[in-house]
């Protein structure tokens, strides 16, 4: 498959969960969108992957690349962990909710596009000399990685995300507090998450980051479906994927008034986060991930 591909064709979700290990996902996705940012509507992005710095008065000779050296005749200094400009941590939604496809023969699962976007956003942080960590919760917090900057620690976070199952039900608000708590240095936060949620719960939640100093971007993922209610059907059972309960209906009797209260929530959630200087970008399964990653390098240009 790979041999008849463009880099860029792998931005799309349903080609990229093709290839099953999530570090040639993650490398593919951000090369792909590299190779876009020239084009049209992210012309003027610019990504520049440092990995040394020049020698400075005070600097550890120890810590000069003298290879580095012997071809150009500077002096430079390699970056470590504590030199990098910006310590990131990924906040992922695992709830079973999360592990929702309307149509799995087409359309990937909520879970899979958050875990391949999550992996291009820790290759493009690490790429960037910028540390990243991970957190992943459901109705607590399963699973906190600080931020680093390491290859091999980059590897540990991409071999969790595909490692990780979703399960048990959406508590947002106390999830989020503790992952709050674990976080003392400012940074960046970004969350994904279906945020199904009592909306109130949510914005809290989020809020708590910007009130600890960090920036926040918010990737609300959804299926197609959730934001339509399309089902081509007289009749259907509707059945909730965490608790379990059912409910028999005819969709097109409810498709309206339902269409209405998603619109309305995600316009909530949009204007409330907003007001709280809080980035909000609404992906469904079926969007390149080039629209996350742009909104990502947008944040990042601006915290310099």
């Amino acid at each position: 498959m790979a041999d008849t591909l463009e880099t860029t064709d792998y931005l799309r979700p349903e080609i990229a969960s093709g290839l099953g290990n999530l570090e040639l996902v993650a490398k593919l996705v951000v090369e792909g969108f590299i190779t876009g940012l020239h084009k049209s509507p992210y012309h003027g992005f610019s990504v520049e992957f440092a990995e040394h710095r020049p020698y400075l008065p005070g600097d550890a000779i120890r810590n000069i690349d003298w290879k580095l050296f012997a071809r150009t005749d500077r002096y430079y200094i390699k970056q470590y962990e504590e030199e990098t400009n910006l310590k990131a941590h990924l906040v992922l939604d695992c709830s079973k909710s999360m592990n929702f496809s309307s149509d799995p023969k087409r359309i990937i699962t909520k879970y899979q596009y958050a875990t391949m976007l999550s992996a291009a956003l820790a290759y493009l942080l690490t790429r960037q000399q910028d540390a990243v960590g991970l957190a992943l919760f459901d109705e607590s917090l399963r699973t906190f990685m600080p931020a680093r900057l390491k290859s091999s620690y980059l590897r540990e976070v991409l071999r969790t995300l595909q490692t990780a199952k979703p399960s048990n039900q959406t508590r947002t608000q106390e999830a989020l507090r503790r992952v709050a708590d674990r976080i003392t240095r400012r940074g960046l936060i970004v969350v994904m998450s279906d945020f199904l949620d009592e909306p109130e719960e949510v914005i809290s939640s989020l809020k708590l980051f910007r009130h600890a100093g960090h920036e926040v971007i918010a990737f609300h993922i959804l299926d197609p479906m959730e934001r339509s209610l399309e089902i081509h059907a007289s009749d259907a059972t509707i059945v909730d994927v965490e608790t379990g309960e059912t409910l028999r209906t005819q969709p097109y009797q409810m498709q309206a008034q339902y269409q209405k209260a998603i619109q309305e929530y995600i316009t909530t959630l949009r204007t409330s986060l907003l007001a709280e200087n809080i980035d909000y970008l609404l992906l469904d399964t079926t969007t390149p991930y080039d629209h996350a990653l742009a909104e990502y390098l947008h944040k990042r240009q601006r915290l310099g």
